[in-house]
């Protein structure tokens, strides 16, 4: 019961009666990126929503800028029938109620279902978008190790329950099927995935991919890249309430966002709308703070609660991997798995670059022997790769350099035993599948 409800009870109590009136202003500046309304100024905050229209018909927006002349709202709709002189009312904070059952459901940033099933059912607590983290003194720490069945992953770059980790690569290299593949993984209680600017078409190739199987326990969050700014900025805040829904049910949790960068896009939309000026490859500094914002509520949660495994994809624009957003986010996770077009030029996917992928929590994985194998074998992939060029030129003579010699030998074959494609089975033991290859 809200402070309004309990007024209105008292009231009643007393003999009193009093009528609900409506916060409402008026639209007065229409542009291609934003509208303008007056009358609103005095009563919302930044994030607040506002419908436009009749009741009956009303477009739903969200405030990004607040002055004294008026507020500026972005529609979540693309296409906008809005019209100067049209009533604007205050709608509040923007709430969703997530249940259990929408497990198994596909839905839109605003969580309308897309899938042409029954409405939603709504659970019994309203959660914001816009939550905080979990207190840092509060949080369980992150142990458990986890197997994905990708074995490159599970031998060079290995991942705990609770781990946020980011996979950076170009279009084009392989990113969405190595993310279905990560899909697959089994340990976790519930699936979570935000498909945010993503192409229509690929959509239903996620959905009857490997992530098929496990579609019963998984949620889908799908704002395609036609719709607006707003839907697409909304879609991974929408994930990430789900999951943290399901993560504070005491549910292990994995959550998948492809791309966090089309977020930060259209995050970079949203306050070059509202004003803000661009500061870095045209990035406001908001996007800046939006991110680290955003990647910090996944994770583990408090003690008593289950976690939230986070796997983030990142589109590094012109396949520069220290660009500014891939900068800030590669900063933030704990870890990053880089994906290389070299490596997918020559056919070997997934294009993992085990010498330039990292995973921070990798020693609560790894056995103290498996530490020393992973290393030296990280050892011979290096020198294999620095030597590519001389002994394309016939400069390498064997017997010269017995370590040389050894990474010639066996490094083919490492990378024989990394290829997997989503149609083979999942690895069960990455480090026996890695020794009976080495045996050939």
């Amino acid at each position: 019961m809200n402070a309004l409800e309990t007024l209105e009870n008292f009231a009643a109590s007393e003999g009193a009666t009093f009528r609900r009136v409506r916060i409402s202003g008026v639209v007065r500046e229409i542009t291609a990126g934003y509208c303008r309304v007056t009358g609103l100024s005095q009563f919302v905050k930044l994030g607040d929503g506002v419908g436009l229209g009749s009741p009956g018909n009303m477009q739903i927006a969200e405030v990004v800028r607040v002055d004294d002349d008026g507020v500026i709202v972005k529609l979540f709709s693309g296409s906008s029938d809005t019209s100067i002189g049209m009533p604007a009312f205050f709608v509040g904070d923007m709430r969703l109620s997530p249940d259990v059952s929408w497990k198994g459901r596909i839905i839109n940033a605003l969580a309308e279902p897309l899938d042409d099933l029954k409405r939603l059912a709504q659970g019994p607590k309203a959660m914001s978008s816009e939550a905080s983290p979990p207190s840092a003194m509060k949080r369980a720490r992150v142990t458990k190790p986890l197997a994905t069945g990708v074995r490159a992953i599970d031998l060079f770059t290995p991942i705990c329950q609770g781990q946020r980790i980011g996979i950076f690569a170009g279009s084009g290299v392989g990113k969405s099927t190595l993310l279905s593949m990560l899909a697959k993984s089994e340990g976790f209680d519930t699936i979570v995935v935000a498909l945010v600017g993503e192409r229509g078409r690929e959509v239903r190739e996620f959905l009857d991919g490997p992530i098929h199987s496990n579609l019963h326990k998984s949620v889908m969050v799908v704002s395609t890249g036609d719709e607006s700014p707003m839907m697409r900025r909304q879609a991974p805040r929408t994930a990430m309430l789900i999951a943290e829904y399901f993560r504070d049910r005491g549910d292990s949790v994995l959550l998948i966002v492809d791309s966090v960068t089309r977020y930060a896009h259209a995050a970079r939309d949203v306050a070059l709308a509202a004003g803000e000026p661009a500061v870095a490859r045209g990035y406001p500094p908001s996007v800046f703070s939006d991110l680290p914002r955003l990647l910090e509520r996944a994770g583990p949660g408090e003690i008593a609660n289950g976690s939230i495994t986070g796997i983030f994809s990142v589109l590094v624009d012109g396949d520069d991997h220290n660009d500014p957003v891939a900068d800030n986010i590669r900063g933030t996770l704990d870890g990053h798995i880089v994906l290389d077009r070299m490596i997918a030029d020559q056919g070997r996917y997934p294009a993992i670059n085990v010498l330039g992928s990292i995973s921070r929590l990798a020693e609560h994985v790894w056995t103290a022997d498996q530490k020393e194998l992973v290393r030296r074998l990280r050892g011979l992939i290096a020198r294999f790769e620095d030597t590519r060029d001389l002994r394309l030129m016939g400069g390498y003579q064997q017997g010269g350099d017995a370590e040389l010699d050894q990474a010639v030998v066996i490094v083919p074959k490492i990378y024989d035993a990394l290829r997997q494609d989503p149609s083979m089975p999942t690895s069960k033991d990455a480090f026996l599948d890695l020794a009976q290859s080495l045996k050939h």
